[in-house]
């Protein structure tokens, strides 16, 4: 595949905004992504990339909400729900170590990317996931992705949260950082907006939302809501 070819093809992704109260105060987990990646050096980012094969076999101890997979669903491939939701799990798990995951056996053979996750007694829970955000990479771009933004609470995590000695090399700088000040890093534009309905949702949880989406056509970009 030439490099004009990579960059008009699409690829769907999972990205998982982590978030724990301390003092009150809401912490999100952050990492920044190394000054040679191709898809946006030195910025700090969410946990997240792109969907594998593999995690369309996963079946998660507890299933999406409803609501969340008709959502995710809308405009989008049948059957990419819950593959989307175990692309944000594993994601999270390979890049900061940390599980969102209940005891559970594995009850037949388990793809290779997930071995791990399930040598340790455990299973994913989809239940711990909000879907809340989409976007479409502008064209142009060196990669684009079709990502999903999802919110979970760190309570959901097997473990301690403090815990990245299982993460991978492909974050830096991962740390738990203050809602608000997050603002203030060198954050990707779409980040920024992200944060912005972090805050949002955080401030007035239980209030009805429709899902904003973020995306393009050859002249402009569009911001909807479904």
């Amino acid at each position: 595949m030439d490099e004009a070819e990579k960059r008009r093809t699409i690829r769907d992704a999972a990205t998982i905004v982590l978030l724990r109260v301390r003092d009150g105060k809401h912490q999100v987990l952050m990492g920044q992504r190394g000054s040679g990646a191709v898809f946006m050096p030195n910025k700090y980012v969410f946990p997240g990339g792109a969907v594998d094969k593999q995690d369309y076999d996963i079946a998660p101890a507890r299933p999406l909400g409803p609501l969340d997979e008709q959502r995710l669903n809308h405009l989008a491939p049948e059957g990419i729900a819950s593959a989307l939701a175990m692309a944000a799990i594993r994601e999270l798990w390979e890049e900061t170590g940390l599980m969102l995951a209940q005891k559970g056996d594995a009850t037949r053979d388990i793809p290779a990317d997930w071995q791990g996750f399930y040598d340790q007694g455990l299973a994913p829970r989809a239940d711990t996931l909000r879907f809340f955000f989409r976007a479409i990479t502008p064209p142009g771009r060196t990669r684009r992705f079709d990502a999903r933004f999802f919110i979970a609470d760190s309570t959901f995590v097997h473990g301690s949260d403090d815990d990245f000695s299982d993460a991978s090399d492909e974050l830096g700088h991962l740390h738990w950082i203050d809602l608000i000040e997050a603002k203030a890093l060198d954050l990707p534009f779409i980040t920024e907006v992200v944060l912005s309905e972090v805050i949002a949702i955080t401030n007035d949880p239980d209030a009805p939302r429709k899902t904003p989406f973020f995306h393009h056509d050859d002249e402009r970009s569009h911001f909807t809501l479904f």
